[in-house]
């Protein structure tokens, strides 16, 4: 790679090459819009926390017993910045690695990550079937029943929010926001109220 920041199509292109799982594009998309969002409310560049969104899963689809070592791999044998790297590898910190997140991007990235699995599935439960009207509210009441998108691991979402020093309810209500501009392409536009 000759530029030292990758393009979002450099991004896309290795992405939809490791993954053809439309629900695993579809994450990637979401926290991709999620991470621009929080970039933009920090004050970050989104086009690279956006890209860092957009490629933390490259190696589930094809190698989730190595995941994010794969994806380290994949992207060093491409010449992407280090930074870049350990920010992908980091939101495995504590399930398959030991890649503490540091940076703002990183911790950011460990925060939202499970977080959009739950906020589509509070979604996907309402009547609308959309992101567009989706309350936070909603989804604290969905958070305190743990039979709800039980797959989602809460104490991550917690720690990343303690570690952005962040209410959780900020944390969802960010995070909702940041879903809503991709709601049509991630299956979340639904038929909210006019």
């Amino acid at each position: 790679m000759n530029s030292t920041q990758p393009s979002r199509q450099q991004a896309w292109e290795l992405l939809t090459q490791f993954n053809q799982s439309k629900s695993l594009i579809a994450h990637a998309v979401t926290v991709e819009s999620v991470m621009r969002h929080f970039a933009q409310k920090f004050g970050e560049d989104p086009e690279k926390w956006g890209i860092v969104g957009l490629i933390h899963d490259l190696d589930y689809e094809q190698f989730p017993d190595q995941h994010c070592q794969k994806t380290e791999e994949i992207l060093r044998s491409r010449g992407w910045p280090e930074e870049y790297i350990r920010a992908a590898a980091s939101h495995g910190y504590g399930i398959v690695n030991d890649v503490k997140p540091e940076s703002l991007l990183e911790k950011t990235l460990y925060a939202v990550d499970e977080l959009t699995g739950l906020v589509a599935a509070a979604a996907l439960v309402r009547p609308s079937k959309s992101i567009l009207d989706l309350k936070p509210k909603s989804v604290k009441k969905k958070w305190k029943d743990k039979h709800f998108a039980a797959g989602v691991n809460r104490e991550i979402i917690e720690t990343g929010c303690q570690w952005l020093g962040m209410e959780l309810a900020d944390v969802i209500a960010e995070t909702i926001s940041g879903m809503q501009p991709v709601a049509e392409e991630i299956g979340l536009r639904g038929s909210p109220d006019q």
